[in-house]
């Protein structure tokens, strides 16, 4: 095939200029590839490399060069484009007296064009049956990288080679070929129909991704240093090249996949499977035979079986369903340029937050909709039930038993399909909570699966694994009103299809934005560094956990710290904050939300775009959306009692607006609990020092005593709150008391402690009551649990029955107006506040009961375990 001589930019004919404006104008250009793109044409001649032949990819780009002002192409080789030229003269001259390529490739550069060189031109079907690789010839190759490097000699401008990828198919490249593959050329060696096909059903969503450039200067100096092995310096340069093409590629599709079975029968001959195999079988080939069964049904099982034709469907479904119940999605573009750097580079473990079942498709949709490779995620078996499991296996999910203690073979199979699932490449999605929260808190990290994602990424040291904090936000959960009755004590619901049949009931309502936000990512190594542990030698099992542990609490810190704010989180913090009788009018809870900003802005919290833009105020109209958000959702109510004309609209939706006032009915705290919840961790350290300030006893208080008390509520709210893990107490402390001080909040005089003067318009104790009553509940269901321990007095019980007993304790305790708050009342709360007992060392269990520890069997010393919570509730 002749090679293109485009001496002078490239003009396509009428026809294919009709297809440009038509097609190629319609093009989503990444303005990131535009951004890269033209910071490398400033810096040198750029010179572009693409993998395989293909005459749309160079349409393309030549129409992209044109459109955003980049060099010109004035040379591509083994495109024969002389009949597509309007010049026809040019090109019956080019056909008849053609130039050299290296002569045609010099001229486009030295006239400030640039270049397309293609590296590889595609098989044909004997190649495909037979499996064999045809490359370029040496020779035409070899003088067009001659050609460029003897131009760098002469000229002190860089000339760079750039890989250049656009991905028109998302879909996976298989390792096999089958009949169909043969007879049309595969995804990776399109002929001209197929490249074709996948534009025209593609281009309006096609990814565009550039390479790291090599610098022809760099391939020069190796030249110089062996005159004799330039050729094997210019055979390593298009090797590199193709290295990083590909490496761009599979940063969208993913890897190339296997056949199902295939990677089973290989999983269960995996050395460290087998070993385990043979050590529970013992020398009978028989019993081996048996387990090697029993393996490979497990794996069926568990194994996820991705396909694209149902995950483009789920993809569909999921735009349809997500436009149709949330008002957008937010996120920070520099946070995916991080994801999909570090997707370039290794392996993705992804380690989102847990509060929806939609989390199991946001994170997908997103990447999806990114152009970054799909996550397979770990589900757990209580989802693999008909017909969503298999909807679900074949959209990516493996699913795993919820335990597997004492199950060695179940645990080794998990382990050996963890191993492939990374050594190939695969993002894989871990929820580390291991179950929704209920709360809007983070849970306690559960590590069994991350241990063995640890241990599968130490033992596979040719590629790099990232982990990757992700937290997932919603201004409103969909399953919120499953919550609050699971949170009221109730026990939750299996999934099942008729669970399912409820769908359409959920996707009738609007739930707001969602939110993602990426943390730090984290290494292996960087954590190894942390623990000063050494990067030579085996890791002992001390040492592992430890690493364990500390990714675990590290991405969980990740999570908490870029936890976006949104405008019904803030709404939900100031209306929880009152008093409950209390109504709040729209410009008082405008006022508070927006003080609250400014903290929160003061403690590095992100703000998503919806809340406030940039380092401006709260958006009124956020304020007014979120208002009317929980509104629509019967989480709060107008308060009609100076609206004389209310009687008249009897029947009318309420609206948030200026004039209105709002309160929150009794039995919906709890719900909106969950909201105030999601950024509640922010102020855990200052609500525990203004707690501590306002205990009976008046003020000031010293130091030293307020130090004291903030140490007992940290002991106390252990199982409640993640607290920081990055400085010692005392630092953490000091540097609160500090902040506090510095902003007006408190003050400090030869006494002590003292709410200060204020900061804005609000006054030093405003602040600091704001900041206590943020744990009120919290202090509140804890002497609600201590109040139920007398229920042990007489006789020990099981902790289940425990909570539920302490629930309707607390119910009485409310009805009767000891206990203020009626989110108090609240199941994860009671639990926690046990497991803290527990730690104090007033209760022990005893096999499956709990019972009192001896000093507390009698109603006095249960009493004083109340009144000593109690004492913590002062002036707030």
């Amino acid at each position: 095939m002749p090679n293109s001589e485009l001496s002078k930019p490239y003009e396509p004919n009428l026809a294919l200029r009709a297809l440009y404006a038509l097609f190629f104008d319609r093009i989503k250009v990444d303005p990131a590839w535009v951004a890269e793109n033209q910071r490398l044409a400033a810096q040198g001649s750029v010179v572009h490399v693409m993998g395989n032949l293909n005459l749309v990819d160079f349409l393309a780009l030549d129409h992209l060069t044109k459109r955003l002002g980049l060099p010109s192409i004035r040379f591509v080789n083994d495109l024969g484009l002389w009949v597509a030229n309007p010049d026809m003269g040019q090109g019956w001259s080019d056909l008849f007296y053609p130039r050299s390529p290296a002569t045609q490739l010099r001229h486009a550069i030295t006239s400030g064009g640039s270049a397309l060189l293609f590296l590889r031109r595609p098989r044909d079907m004997v190649d495909l049956a037979i499996g064999a690789t045809r490359r370029r010839g040496r020779t035409e190759g070899g003088a067009l990288m001659k050609a460029l490097l003897e131009l760098q000699r002469k000229s002190e401008r860089p000339i760079r080679l750039v890989p250049q990828v656009f991905v028109w198919t998302r879909r996976p490249e298989p390792k096999e070929y089958g009949p169909l593959d043969i007879m049309l050329a595969p995804r990776e060696w399109p002929n001209v129909v197929v490249s074709v096909g996948q534009f025209l059903t593609n281009y309006h969503h096609v990814a565009m991704r550039v390479g790291e450039p090599l610098d022809v200067r760099d391939l020069l100096a190796d030249a110089e240093r062996d005159r004799e092995r330039e050729e094997e310096v210019r055979q390593r340069a298009t090797y590199v090249l193709l290295r990083r093409i590909e490496r761009e590629r599979r940063g969208v599709t993913g890897p190339a996949q296997k056949p199902p079975d295939r990677v089973r029968l290989e999983i269960v001959q995996s050395p460290k499977l087998r070993a385990a195999i043979d050590d529970l079988a013992g020398e009978r080939e028989a019993d081996r035979a048996v387990l090697t069964g029993q393996a490979l049904a497990m794996l069926r099982e568990l194994q996820a079986r991705p396909d694209p034709a149902t995950r483009r469907g789920l993809e569909l479904l999921f735009h349809r369903v997500f436009h149709s119940v949330y008002a957008g999605i937010e996120f920070d573009p520099a946070d995916i340029e991080r994801v999909r750097r570090a997707s370039r580079d290794g392996t993705l473990i992804l380690l989102p937050s847990h509060k929806s079942h939609f989390d199991y498709f946001s994170l997908g949709y997103l990447f999806n909709r990114q152009h970054l490779p799909l996550p397979i995620i770990a589900a757990g078996d209580n989802l693999n039930f008909f017909p969503l499991g298999q909807i679900l296996r074949r959209g990516g999910a493996f699913f795993i038993r919820r335990s597997f203690k004492g199950d060695r073979l179940y645990a080794a199979v998990v382990d050996a399909y963890i191993r492939r699932l990374l050594r190939d490449g695969y993002p894989i999605e871990v929820f580390l909570e291991g179950t929704r929260s209920r709360t809007g808190k983070l849970l306690t990290p559960k590590v069994g699966l991350l241990n063995m994602v640890v241990d599968a990424a130490v033992n596979v040291q040719d590629q790099k694994t990232y982990f990757v904090p992700v937290s997932i936000g919603y201004e409103h959960i969909a399953e919120l009103n499953a919550y609050e009755r699971e949170l009221g004590g109730a026990d939750k619901r299996r999934e099942n299809a008729a669970e399912l049949l409820k769908t359409p009931e959920v996707l009738r309502h609007r739930y707001g934005r969602l939110n993602i936000q990426i943390g730090q990512i984290l290494t292996i190594d960087e954590v190894r560094a942390e623990l000063e542990l050494s990067e030579e030698g085996p890791l002992t099992p001390a040492k592992r956990r430890a690493i364990v542990t500390r990714i675990g609490n590290r991405v969980m810190d990740e999570i908490n710290r870029v936890t976006a704010v949104t405008p019904s989180s803030l709404a939900a913090l100031a209306l929880l904050n009152d008093h409950p009788r209390r109504t709040a009018g729209h410009r008082d809870l405008y006022e508070r939300c927006d003080r609250l900003l400014g903290v929160l802005r003061e403690l590095g919290a992100r703000i998503t775009p919806a809340t406030a833009l940039g380092d401006g105020p709260l958006r009124t109209e956020a304020l007014r959306e979120a208002v009317q958000l929980f509104l629509d959702s019967e989480l709060i109510a107008i308060n009609h009692e100076n609206d004389e004309a209310w009687s008249h609209r009897i029947w009318a939706r309420p609206k948030a607006c200026v004039g209105a006032s709002y309160y929150v009915p009794e039995q919906k705290r709890l719900a909106l609990d969950v909201s105030k919840n999601m950024i509640l961790h922010f102020f855990v350290e200052r609500g525990l020092v203004a707690t501590a300030l306002l205990m009976p006893g008046g003020r000031p208080v010293t130091r030293d005593v307020i130090r004291e008390r903030v140490q007992r509520l940290s002991r106390l709210f252990k199982h409640e709150f993640r607290f920081r893990a990055d400085a010692p107490f005392d630092e953490i402390f000091a540097s609160t008391i500090d902040v506090m001080l510095a902003s007006g909040e408190l003050a400090e005089s030869a006494g002590g402690l003292d709410t200060g003067p204020g900061r804005g318009e609000a006054a030093g104790l405003w602040w600091v009551v704001t900041y206590a009553n943020m744990l009120k509940n919290f202090l509140e269901g804890y002497r609600i649990a201590a109040r139920a321990l007398l229920l042990l007095v007489k006789t020990p019980a099981t902790e289940k029955d425990l909570v539920r007993r302490a629930l309707a304790v607390g119910s009485r305790m409310v009805t009767t107006g000891e206990v203020e708050r009626r989110e108090a009342v609240c199941k994860p709360l009671i639990e926690n506040a046990i497991a803290s007992l527990m730690d104090e060392e007033y209760l022990r269990r005893d096999g499956e009961r709990l019972e009192l520890a001896e000093s507390f069997r009698d109603a006095k010393a249960v009493t004083a375990i109340e009144g000593r919570i109690a004492g913590f509730m002062g002036e707030v």
